[in-house]
């Protein structure tokens, strides 16, 4: 197990440590790790010869300066929590590492990256397709995991990757979630204790909404929002119930014959909480 800093040290290990076993899985992170991400490294340990994490907070894909401030940061703790989990490398890169001069790359992805996250917040994704793709470039995995959580994300990476032809498999795993269902992220420490206390609302919400076959998409959505919105903790930015490949509006989810995702965001005070959930395949806690 390694803990490097620079392109030369992780590269300079994954070919000698490669030159003895086949395959390379990673894992890229921002950090402020939690049994969600955990969970990723345990997979990709479990289905790989070689496991590669990385711990890197993204500026690019911050649109809100304070987010970037207020994001959690302790490596100390992050690199405890790794122990246990199997992986081979830690590559913890400076951002002159990342970012040696400005990337002006920008992406076509269509319809994917402007709606929902991306509506909210313009430039996240194009900000996330550069710096997965520097990390592919550096690591050369051939398998990246990515939590389902960030639906829409997944979406983004899996169009990116195909775009580049970068030849990596991308595989998705189930979020990990809280006891009251809360979908685990990083920004869950910034909540409040009454905020924390009653998040559980939104998995509680998602799931009445999946299994609802009685009203049509547009009123439902609406109940969706009204009763989050009748926490006064809580603001719905957004709920769409989209086709759960292709992102786009779904007009009647009780007769669609493609799996379907309900998708929201919902603000916190300044915390924005993210979660989704499968229509199709639903499948309760």
């Amino acid at each position: 197990m390694i803990l490097a800093e620079t392109i030369q040290e992780t590269t300079s290990f994954l070919r000698e440590i490669r030159s003895k076993y086949r395959s390379l899985g990673f894992v890229p992170t921002m950090g402020a790790l939690h049994q969600g991400h955990l969970s990723l490294v345990s997979r990709c340990h479990s289905e790989n010869d070689v496991t590669a994490v990385s711990i890197f907070v993204n500026p690019e894909q911050f649109n809100d300066p304070k987010d970037l401030e207020n994001y959690p940061r302790n490596l100390e703790r992050d690199l405890k929590m790794l122990q246990g989990t199997g992986y081979d490398l830690v590559f913890v890169p400076a951002l002159k590492t990342i970012y040696p001069k400005p990337d002006l790359r920008t992406y076509d992805f269509g319809h994917l990256d402007k709606v929902m996250e991306g509506r909210y917040r313009p430039g996240h994704f194009t900000g996330v397709a550069r710096v997965v793709s520097r990390l592919f470039q550096i690591i050369k995995p051939d398998r990246a995991y990515f939590g389902e959580k960030d639906f829409q994300q997944l979406a983004v990476i899996r169009k990116m990757t195909s775009m580049l032809k970068i030849p990596v498999e991308i595989r998705s795993c189930p979020t990990v979630r809280e006891s009251d269902g809360l979908a685990m992220s990083s920004r869950n420490v910034l909540l409040n204790a009454e905020q924390r206390k009653d998040a559980g609302l939104i998995r509680q919400t998602l799931k009445h909404a999946a299994q609802n076959r009685d009203m049509k998409t547009g009123e439902l959505k609406q109940w969706v929002i009204d009763t989050i919105n009748s926490n006064p903790l809580f603001e719905v930015e957004y709920f769409e119930i989209v086709g759960s490949h292709d992102l786009e509006p779904v007009a009647d989810h009780r007769n669609s014959n493609i799996e379907v995702t309900g998708c929201i965001a919902v603000k916190a005070g300044p915390v924005r909480l993210i979660d989704n959930i499968f229509f199709s395949n639903f499948a309760p806690l």
